[in-house]
């Protein structure tokens, strides 16, 4: 139990850590930031339930204000803008690949790369979607338009995560909690 709570704050901690990359900001109000490879890896690593655990308890420390989340925003008003899909999204991304981690007997490099692209883009692309189109008032192809933009470093980051998840199984196996 106690090893579980510091796994969940330190991927917690994490994402945090990866919003401090600097983000590219566009015009639509939702940036490109590495924090999403933070969700991807949450999954990937801890599994599917701790994953989300650490993904709600950031997203927890977010509403409370603190500035987590890429350019030092955090509070509740970042629930009612263009990312809100997104932020919805990422514990439930984070569930999914940890989901997969758990349950394929892919190499670990595979079984990750798979499970953050099912995770990381498949399942939290609609609910990014959605939120763009319902806070920036467009279609939903419009949004889809608008999110596809990130695509192509989110493919970029589901291999990172990969490579990350392989180091960890063959560094410290037992440290791969999604497959323990």
């Amino acid at each position: 139990m106690e090893r579980s709570l510091t796994h969940i704050a330190l991927f917690a901690a994490l994402i945090a850590v990866l919003g401090l990359v600097p983000r590219v900001d566009l015009a639509t109000g939702v940036p490109i930031t590495a924090q999403s490879l933070g969700i991807m890896l949450c999954g990937t690593v801890l599994g599917a339930r701790r994953g989300a655990l650490a993904v709600l308890l950031f997203l927890l420390l977010v509403a409370l204000g603190l500035p987590l989340l890429s350019g030092g925003r955090g509070g509740l008003g970042v629930f009612v803008g263009p990312t809100v899909g997104f932020l919805i999204g990422f514990p439930i991304a984070a569930f999914v690949a940890g989901w997969v981690m758990e349950r394929t007997t892919l190499a670990p490099f595979w079984a990750a790369g798979a499970g953050a692209v099912i995770g990381g883009i498949g399942v939290l692309y609609p609910f990014g979607i959605i939120g763009i189109s319902v806070v920036l008032d467009k279609t939903l192809a419009e949004a889809a338009l608008i999110a596809l933009v990130f695509l192509p470093g989110d493919i970029l980051k589901a291999v990172l995560a990969g490579l990350v998840t392989q180091a960890i199984a063959r560094a410290r196996p037992a440290a791969l909690l999604s497959r323990a």
